[in-house]
């Protein structure tokens, strides 16, 4: 794929400041318990984990933006909460790192998604989860449509963060894909299942290997495979880009003139994949709104997700972790 050096990052990231990029889809709250384990419970055969602090971040859709904030762009989230503490507290983390509140639609109907995990001498023990994934009316999909539009020129991009919680429905999706093309601005794909083939001539459509073979019936086993589902997702989509994430195996990207690059993944000590794909289309997005080419903005997204791997729990990347991460390739 594309040689990357620090100057040229820099560069980018340089020119990505201020860039305002909307992100939609599932708003989350991710809890985090730490502790230490050192005995096994006397009434089950569970560790038993002696709590030494606790946190609450962004997830979900929610920390693409932290990540498009932390690399420098200016996210607009479009979601839901609950009206909860859960909410509440989503609210606070977004006033607190700085972004826009206006696009948030509070539903009354539903609970705040809530992610709990619970992690024992670094380790990721358990995860306990809090939501409704009914799809949202049509009623409450036009207040977030009516906050996108009202945002219209001062965009430079749009995320649609598909997580399967309800917010991403077909009629919300092709209604800001409408708009996206009525402002001329790249729309960029992160998808689940549900609505896997709705989304038609994106810009990029970035699902990882899993999704890719439940979408399409086959095993990608192997180049072979990843090539044939490529092609094919770039003709049924009638799309610009598909960005196929393959995990330790890296990305493999496919332009719509024919194109077709591949990136490995450098060996890293992995400490959690959680929150990779949020930092892999944040980094695409904010890196093209910047002036990248996609070939780029896909080696510079790898670079950042195999960053964020070596931290436990879920972080956002940061200019300074992305250059070191282009030295170290």
């Amino acid at each position: 794929m594309h040689t990357l050096t620090e100057n040229r990052t820099r560069e980018l990231l340089a020119s990505a400041a201020q860039k305002r990029i909307a992100v939609v889809g599932d708003i989350m709250l991710d809890r985090y318990f730490w502790g230490s384990v050192q005995r096994i419970s006397p009434e089950a055969p569970v560790p038993v984990v002696d709590i030494e602090r606790e946190s609450a971040h962004l997830g979900g859709a929610s920390n693409v933006a932290a990540n498009l904030q932390s690399l420098g762009a200016e996210p607009f989230m479009l979601g839901l909460i609950g009206e909860d503490s859960s909410g509440n507290t989503v609210l606070d983390l977004l006033r607190a790192s700085g972004m826009a509140t206006g696009g948030i639609v509070t539903d009354t109907t539903r609970p705040t998604t809530v992610k709990t995990r619970v992690l024992g001498n670094n380790q990721h023990i358990t995860r306990l989860d809090r939501e409704i994934k009914t799809p949202i009316d049509n009623a409450v999909a036009e207040r977030l449509l009516a906050a996108l539009h009202k945002e219209g020129e001062a965009l430079a991009g749009i995320i649609l963060e598909d997580y399967n919680k309800g917010v991403i429905t077909p009629f919300l999706l092709q209604s800001v894909i409408a708009f996206a093309k009525e402002c001329s601005l790249p729309i960029f794909v992160d998808p689940k299942l549900a609505n896997f083939f709705e989304y038609r001539s994106v810009t990029l459509f970035k699902p990882n290997k899993k999704e890719t073979q439940d979408a399409l019936g086959f095993s990608l086993a192997g180049d072979n495979d990843v090539r044939k589902a490529g092609k094919t997702l770039l003709e049924r989509l009638q799309c610009e880009n598909v960005l196929i994430t393959l995990g330790a195996q890296g990305m493999m990207l496919f332009e719509k003139n024919g194109t077709v690059s591949s990136v490995n993944t450098k060996a890293r000590h992995v400490a959690d994949v959680s929150g990779a794909g949020d930092t892999t289309i944040a980094t695409l997005a904010t890196m093209v709104a910047a002036g990248a080419g996609i070939v780029e903005a896909s080696a510079l997204a790898n670079c950042a997700a195999g960053a964020v791997c070596e931290e436990p729990g879920i972080v956002a990347i940061t200019p300074e972790r992305l250059l070191e991460a282009v030295r170290e390739e």
